[in-house]
């Protein structure tokens, strides 16, 4: 069986096209895609529509292979027949698939396009609301007035007469210029979100951008990365693209590239400040020597490639009235006061873990929580203190009084020299059943006591207390006073050895302690037990590197804050964990543009 499939084409001009072909097959399929025997091109067709195939009696049977059907002479039906002698007309979308026989007895297809009724409701639109409207021309002026009037001539003119309006971190004090939350290019942070309100809190003067004098009037507290003279200073240079850009910007008020709003963009919806990337930091500090050549900071710009060795606070000599910083790769001995063999009390087998496991307060050898706990901040460590950790094994027990046991305070010479003076003082016990003499010299009288009896011991014990191989210098070096008297050296601990970062213990709970630190092998008190830059890139590497169970990534930010390098970065506004030392400089007084135009040439 053969198929004659005729397609009529027009052109632009309205010159007609025809076009066939022969398929010489029993059957064929019409759809929408490329492979059908007819392929038309029409969103409304599915890609396999309809199949016609010739019955044995020359008639075409038409099947609907989809969901959607067909329309057969003006019918919408799934299947039909069509008898080629008399015709018969498919419409599929805009196609139309006109059947017939020839005289030569072969079946031929014609396939049409309709075109649109043009004017096809003209004789309704007499009836439509649309004429008794305005025309659209008039319309459009219309809303363009109404627009121009709302939502610019009006805020303007609130603006020019308003109170200005002082800001208000806490959202509580409503705007003064009308309608300018249409001006809005998008949603505020988080931070920001109670200012939605009040416009011009921030943005002081129309048309400029906000100011760091607005920024710095509620933060405060924030401090600089680094003095803004030096930080201009330190800086790379702009491309020749990137000054032109600030040189515009900085034309219509911008502040400089130093600026706060240079780095906290707003209104990009109610999200917390991200951290900057590792390029924004390595950008200064990966050549920072080369502009600042003063510096002592060495180059960074990745964890696991390009970061200088950490250098931990500590006191180098014994009374230091403050800790100093380790040079580059030095191995720092540690001048605390304190004579303290961490392997000892560590050895899970030796006599300080035989006497923990005897001990109720232990029953178990020694381990690094039982004497350091955790600060709320989960930085630094709480003060280890002798009465919590140390006297269950190095007991101060001096006697038997009223009430109990007497003990030897700890912590003061001053409270040790009272205790042991009243240990010592007391009259000296009788020999015998001999009688006792009467009167001032009586045995029970102060007078006998102070010629006769006991000696006054309190001196000798202290000095023996505080000398070598005396009950205090188990823990304590000993050292004389400045008139010579025994005493102790008094210990010196700094509140956090790495002050230029930020350490989250909580965050490494599943680690042991001795994973970074070497307390188990430490035999003397001198030894700094921080870890060195090898020891965290065991896990640890730069932003680029590919995480597993083991590594992680880690960027500039997860140590180090911007305007707390102390810190770490949070993204709620302030960093975690300022060092103890550290207050934030005071605002300047003047722009940072124009700081950092002074220091560039």
């Amino acid at each position: 069986m053969a198929f004659l499939i005729r397609t009529i084409d027009f052109t632009a001009a309205g010159r007609e096209i025809v076009r066939d072909r022969v398929a010489e097959q029993a059957s064929l399929t019409v759809g929408r895609a490329a492979e059908c025997d007819i392929h038309l091109p029409d969103l409304a067709v599915e890609q396999q529509h309809v199949r016609i195939t010739t019955a044995a009696d020359g008639t075409l049977a038409v099947e609907a292979l989809g969901t959607l059907g067909f329309a057969l002479d003006g019918r919408v039906v799934m299947d039909g027949v069509i008898d080629p002698r008399t015709g018969g007309e498919i419409a599929l979308g805009a196609a139309r698939l006109a059947v017939a026989r020839e005289a030569d007895g072969r079946t031929i297809i014609t396939i049409r396009q309709i075109a649109t009724d043009e004017g096809k409701g003209d004789t309704l639109r007499g009836f439509a609301l649309a004429s008794a409207l305005p025309s659209k021309r008039a319309m459009s002026w219309v809303l363009a007035g109404a627009i121009l009037l709302l939502l610019l001539l009006v805020p303007v003119a609130s603006h020019l007469t308003r109170t200005p309006a002082k800001p208000d971190p806490t959202g509580k004090t409503p705007g003064t210029v009308l309608l300018d939350s249409a001006w809005t290019s998008g949603e505020l942070s988080l931070k920001h979100h109670d200012l939605e309100d009040n416009c011009e809190s921030c943005h002081v003067a129309a048309f400029e951008s906000v100011q760091d004098e607005t920024c710095i009037s509620c933060h405060k507290d924030t401090g600089d990365h680094a003095p803004m003279g030096r930080l201009a200073k330190g800086s790379p240079a702009l491309s020749p693209g990137d000054a032109l850009q600030w040189r515009i910007a900085q034309g219509f008020g911008k502040e400089g590239p130093l600026g706060c709003v240079s780095c906290h963009s707003e209104h990009e919806g109610p999200k917390r400040q991200q951290a900057g990337g590792e390029a924004f930091c390595s950008d200064c500090h990966n050549t920072l020597d080369t502009r600042l050549t003063d510096t002592a900071l060495a180059n960074a710009h990745d964890f696991g490639k390009g970061h200088p060795q950490f250098r931990p606070a500590y006191y180098a000599s014994f009374g230091a009235a403050k800790p100093v910083r380790a040079a580059p790769g030095a191995k720092p001995v540690e001048r605390s006061g304190l004579v303290f063999p961490h392997d000892v009390h560590m050895d899970a087998r030796g006599g300080a873990a035989r006497m923990a496991v005897s001990l109720g307060q232990y029953g178990k050898p020694l381990e690094c929580k039982d004497c350091h706990s955790l600060n709320a901040d989960k930085i630094g460590f709480k003060e280890v203190r002798m009465e919590d950790s140390c006297e269950a094994c190095h007991s101060l027990v001096s006697g038997r009084g009223v009430g109990g046991f007497t003990k030897l305070r700890h912590g003061d010479v001053k409270d040790l020299a009272e205790d042991l003076a009243r240990i010592s003082s007391g009259p000296r016990a009788s020999a015998g059943p001999a009688r006792q003499r009467p009167g001032q010299i009586g045995s029970g009288a102060p007078a006998y006591r102070a010629d006769f009896g006991r000696p006054v011991r309190a001196y000798i014990g202290l000095s023996n207390a505080l000398s070598a191989g005396g009950v205090c210098t188990e823990c304590h070096l000993p050292t004389r006073g400045p008139t010579g008297q025994a005493d102790l050296m008094p210990v010196n601990l700094p509140d956090r050895f790495l002050t230029s970062g930020y350490f989250n213990h909580e965050a490494h709970k599943k680690e042991k302690c001795t994973d970074c630190h070497a307390a188990d092998t430490s035999k003397a008190a001198a030894d700094l037990l921080i870890p060195d830059l090898k020891s965290c890139r065991e896990c640890h590497l730069g932003a680029t590197a590919v995480k597993t169970k083991k590594i992680v990534p880690s960027d500039c930010a997860m140590c180090h804050a911007y305007h707390l390098p102390a810190g770490q970065w949070t993204g709620l506004g302030s960093p975690k964990g300022p060092a103890p030392h550290y207050k934030p400089p005071p605002p300047a007084k003047t722009t940072v543009a124009a700081i950092a135009a002074k220091t560039k040439p």
